[in-house]
């Protein structure tokens, strides 16, 4: 295959009053960007969308499990494939596996998040069957064979670095376009049971809330991905999942209240062989409009997607979807009409790649 490739997807999606990411005070999130205050969204909770996403798709046996019960994990494998162990057997099999691996329990819990994917749970399941109990190859187990998520987003393990795994994507903490305000919606609820003298509110409360055009961006190193799932139809079908489930999801916070459910306005994909790139410089100086922001948004988007070629490389590839009928777009690739189009478009420019042509 070509030596590097680059994916970026750049999103520009539209948000109604909502609260989809939370701090500790319940507040949405926010960030300083260009002197003015912008709606944030973290990369931390749209990859939990998006894994959740995963879930959702036909290849479930793709997503790993995080947990702090790995042990729990890898036992319900050992009796899946020999159920003449007992369970306790299986838990005590499970539980000095992992610590030759390198993994510190108590309790049959790990003392950090564990990340886990279902082959590799299954392999050191039949390897605690066999006994094997060299350090290295059951460390070797535990690193190859990842699962889609954890090829994509990298894994963390404190006991052992060894056992840590390189991220192959990159998603970015969404942002505004342009300036917010947060606001609060007073709100009170009755008990329906409350006597008939009674005639105050049973509840009463704030949610804070925004309403933003965001920019969404996030990239894949192919190339690395290739190297951690080492096939060429695995990683074009991780790839895809990946840009379908980027589009898709949304993270859930307070989603019942505001019932936020809306789609991105535009879709942009690029496959470069020189570096990914952000094009969220745009918006460095925000977007200011009294009837909306999402046109305006896409147009200054366009217009960086040009500049940005003085000191980089023209794409490979690039190509886009929208809902908008913004002429500046023509500028960057094809149009695609649906999702399903640009995803087998983009199919068949990976597998040109991934073959080296």
């Amino acid at each position: 295959m070509n030596n590097r490739i680059f994916l970026d997807l750049h999103i520009i999606q539209t948000l109604p009053p909502s609260n989809i990411n939370r701090d500790d005070t319940g507040s949405p999130k926010t960030a300083l960007y260009g002197g003015v205050r912008r709606a944030r969204v973290s990369s931390q909770s749209w990859k939990r969308a998006i894994r959740e996403y995963f879930n959702l798709s036909k290849n479930k046996y793709q997503v790993g499990v995080r947990t702090y019960d790995v042990v729990k994990f890898i036992a319900n494998k050992i009796i899946s494939i020999d159920n003449s162990i007992s369970y306790d057997d299986a838990l005590e099999l499970a539980n000095n596996t992992l610590n030759k691996t390198g993994i510190s329990t108590k309790k049959y819990k790990s003392k950090a998040l564990i990340f886990l994917g279902e082959t590799q749970a299954e392999s050191l399941a039949n390897a605690a069957i066999n006994n094997i109990d060299d350090k290295k190859e059951l460390q070797n187990i535990f690193n190859t064979n990842p699962s889609v998520d954890i090829a994509l987003f990298g894994r963390m393990v404190a006991d052992d670095h060894s056992l840590n795994g390189d991220a192959s994507c990159q998603v970015a903490h969404a942002i505004s376009t342009h300036a917010i305000q947060n606001e609060f919606d007073f709100f009170t609820a009755i008990d329906d049971l409350a006597p008939e003298d009674n005639s105050g509110a049973g509840m009463l409360g704030n949610i804070e809330y925004n309403s933003s055009t965001l920019y969404r961006y996030a990239n894949i190193a192919v190339h690395e991905l290739n190297n951690q799932l080492k096939d060429n139809e695995a990683v074009i079908n991780a790839v895809k999942l990946f840009v379908e489930s980027f589009s898709n999801s949304l993270p859930t916070g307070k989603v019942n209240t505001f019932a936020n459910q809306t789609l991105p306005q535009v879709l942009i994909v690029t496959l470069r062989n020189d570096r990914p790139i952000s094009l969220v410089t745009a918006f460095e100086k925000p977007i200011k409009s009294n009837d909306g922001n999402v046109e305006k948004s896409i147009v200054e988007l366009a217009k960086e997607f040009e500049k940005v070629e003085k000191f980089v490389n023209k794409p490979l590839y690039s190509t886009y979807l929208t809902l908008e009928e913004v002429k500046e777009l023509r500028e960057i690739g094809e149009e695609k009409n649906s999702l399903k189009d640009l995803l087998d478009d983009l199919s068949e420019k990976l597998n040109e790649c991934l073959k080296g042509e």
